[in-house]
């Protein structure tokens, strides 16, 4: 087993999945249970790796990234949980623990690389006064992905390739008040994702059904999915009420 091909591989995967390109399709492969198949193919251990994947997967399954901030990283729990866990013999309970700090120390990560595209937006801005499209592009597009190149692969790269200590030794050593400043902007990402969320609706008569399925699922103890299907039910309803109502007019 070489754990430098595993590093490399998770280093990549990271920053292909967190590039967006085919929002579909990288939201799906960066899911832990779906990166747990090559981890597990080039580790010779795939049904240990579907195994724990599996486990951290459960701790992702209703996350919503709410006005596209994300609460935990799970594509980043999984590169790092589940080589870790494999390569030391970690029970799957084990592989979720590392995998909770690692998912949260992510959106460290993603905040930092949001705060630092400002220069790109400001150039863009520039470039798009000049009426230079060609630079638009570049500044929207590919610096963007350079620089997050270079703040995506290194953390499951060197955290494969030195293993758990390295990881727990990191997490140890940052410092608290930097901790306590993404935790604390951390908390109020989720509220702004949901009043944009609010915004994109725009529609006043649409809002109350945004407020049910929100508290539907704070107290009612359904899931999500579960709210979801019955959203959905009541669109099809509503429509045919509507088409009905139409026809008869």
């Amino acid at each position: 087993m070489d754990m430098l091909a595993v590093a490399i591989f998770t280093g990549l995967w990271y920053w292909i999945c967190k590039t967006d390109i085919g929002y579909g399709i990288t939201h799906a492969i960066r899911q832990p249970l779906f990166s747990a198949i090559p981890i597990g193919i080039i580790m010779g251990d795939l049904k240990t790796a579907l195994i724990i994947g599996a486990g951290v997967q459960i701790l992702y399954i209703g996350l919503v990234a709410a006005g596209s901030n994300l609460p935990a990283d799970d594509s980043l729990a999984g590169l790092i949980a589940i080589p870790i866990a494999i390569s030391a013999n970690l029970s799957t309970e084990l592989a979720i623990a590392i995998a909770v700090p690692v998912g949260v120390m992510g959106v460290f990560i993603d905040q930092l690389r949001k705060t630092v595209n400002v220069v790109f937006v400001h150039m863009a801005d520039k470039f798009a006064a000049e009426g230079n499209a060609k630079q638009v592009v570049l500044s929207a597009i590919l610096y963007p992905t350079i620089l997050s190149f270079f703040m995506r692969f290194p953390v499951p790269f060197f955290a494969n390739l030195y293993g758990a200590n390295a990881v727990e030794n990191f997490m140890n050593n940052v410092p608290e008040w930097l901790l306590h400043g993404f935790s604390v902007a951390g908390g109020l990402l989720p509220a702004l994702g949901f009043a944009l969320t609010m915004f994109v609706i725009g529609k006043k008569q649409l809002l109350p059904w945004f407020f049910i399925g929100y508290f539907l699922v704070q107290f009612s103890g359904l899931p999500i999915m579960g709210v979801a299907i019955f959203g959905i039910c009541i669109i099809i309803l509503l429509n045919v009420y509507q088409n009905n109502k139409m026809g008869v007019q």
